[in-house]
């Protein structure tokens, strides 16, 4: 078992050319992920001269290293959004989150990124009886409130989804897709570079401040390598948020995901875990997720451990998962588990994404797993913010709140608890 990101074993990362910092941009951007890339590549289509600063290199964070699955929906379930937010927002939202998937679909065809994009859509599997009796509600306001259908699939019929049969039933929608995340987060890099924008690879951001130039309002960008005038910032870091941004860190808890993946399937054994080729997760608060690569292997994530990766949560976390996979599918106990990784997922105290600025600098985070389709279409959004325009964007709507009683400071040290806390909701559901 090699503790390698699989993904990047089917694809090169571009690289940028080695070059200096430039003295001045038009809009720095920090962050060469999903985010990032899709802002640059939209602001370089406008005009602008753009400057991604990326501490390693592209895609190196968790749009590389996810499950590949593009999906519809929020974290949060309808109804707990509704009462939060309203219908009329919660109505927006939720046809944002169906949007996404269009944008992502349009870059791959404009950019002819070939990334094993498929809509495949996805299966939500119930792991007690209350959850699915919960799936016939939700599919019922989804359908009402939002015109969007969803398919509730009984337990005598859901092998005809997937070949376990641990689960109470399903739920599925149609229009979620699956794809390649370093293919895609590679072709996204290209596409920025060849729409104009520059991206600064190994250029770790120490500090952003207001400093005006020659004039011009905006912002110095200290960096490892020199300084750079930007007249905005835009902020796309997410899990990876850091010091340099602490008011940004404050507000965002980062845990770690973890996933292994299993050596090539046998075309039938592949075809009898899941016969249509989902992108498949259940009802847990400590989930798991799992899927087929588009060279049949079975990829298997999960939070197996809340901290973020290092080597000890990464081996931890390949005994955890593979022991949840032969519990979900008895068939791949003797089957050999090729790779493990880990990544690290950004999340918001609310559980939601945000967007707009803060203290006057952009921003685009919190996706809670749900990153590789709004992270792409946030970045449009708020490219075109930048650029002057008015997008409708919801998530620009919603308060962005920090820990209770401001009890954080960026530094998670309360991961373990809120493991135990998960697991104890899971329990008592």
């Amino acid at each position: 078992m090699l503790e390698h990101n699989y993904w990047l074993t089917t694809t090169e990362m571009p690289r940028s050319e080695a070059r200096q910092l430039p003295e001045r941009a038009d809009v720095a951007i920090i962050g060469a992920g999903f985010t990032g890339l899709s802002a640059a590549r939209t602001l370089a289509k406008r005009g602008a001269k753009v400057a991604v600063l990326e501490s390693e290199i592209i895609g190196w964070g968790a749009s590389s290293r996810n499950g590949g699955m593009v999906l519809t929906g929020l974290k949060l379930g309808v109804n707990q959004l509704i009462s939060k937010y309203g219908r009329d927002l919660t109505r927006r939202m939720y046809a944002a989150s169906i949007a996404t998937i269009d944008s992502v679909e349009q870059i791959l065809r404009e950019e002819n990124i070939d990334c094993n994009f498929f809509r495949s859509g996805h299966l939500e599997v119930a792991c007690k009886q209350k959850h699915f009796d919960d799936y016939a509600r939700q599919a019922d306001v989804i359908a009402r409130e939002f015109n969007h259908q969803l398919r509730v699939v009984q337990k005598n019929e859901l092998g005809s989804e997937i070949g376990s049969t641990i689960y109470y039933g399903g739920m599925v929608d149609e229009v979620s897709a699956g794809l390649n995340p370093a293919r895609y987060v590679a072709g996204l890099g290209r596409a920025a570079m060849k729409a104009g924008a520059q991206i600064f690879e190994d250029t770790t951001v120490q500090a952003v401040y207001r400093h005006p130039n020659q004039g011009d309002s905006g912002w110095n960008v200290t960096t490892s390598r020199g300084t750079v005038f930007a007249r905005h910032v835009f902020i796309a870091t997410s899990g990876y948020t850091g010091r340099a941004t602490p008011a940004l860190q404050k507000k965002l808890i980062p845990i770690g995901s973890y996933i292994i993946t299993t050596e090539i399937l046998p075309e039938e054994l592949a075809h009898e875990l899941s016969p249509r080729n989902r992108m498949i997760y259940d009802s847990k608060n400590y989930l798991y997720y799992y899927r087929l690569t588009p060279d049949r292997r079975m990829l298997f994530g999960g939070r197996a451990a809340f901290f973020p990766e290092t080597a000890q949560t990464i081996r931890r976390s390949a005994e955890i998962l593979r022991r949840g996979m032969i519990e979900v599918y008895p068939q791949l106990r003797d089957t050999k588990i090729e790779y493990v990784w880990g990544g690290t997922l950004d999340f918001a105290f609310d559980i939601m994404p945000h967007a707009g600025q803060m203290h006057g600098i952009y921003y685009a985070l919190g996706y809670a797993g749900h990153g590789v389709a709004m992270a792409t279409y946030q970045g449009q959004k708020m490219a075109e913010l930048i650029s002057g325009d008015r997008p409708d964007n919801p998530f620009l709507e919603i308060p962005f709140r920090g820990a209770p009683l401001g009890l954080y400071n960026g530094r998670p040290w309360f991961l373990p608890l809120a493991g135990v806390w998960y697991k104890f909701l899971d329990w008592v559901s």
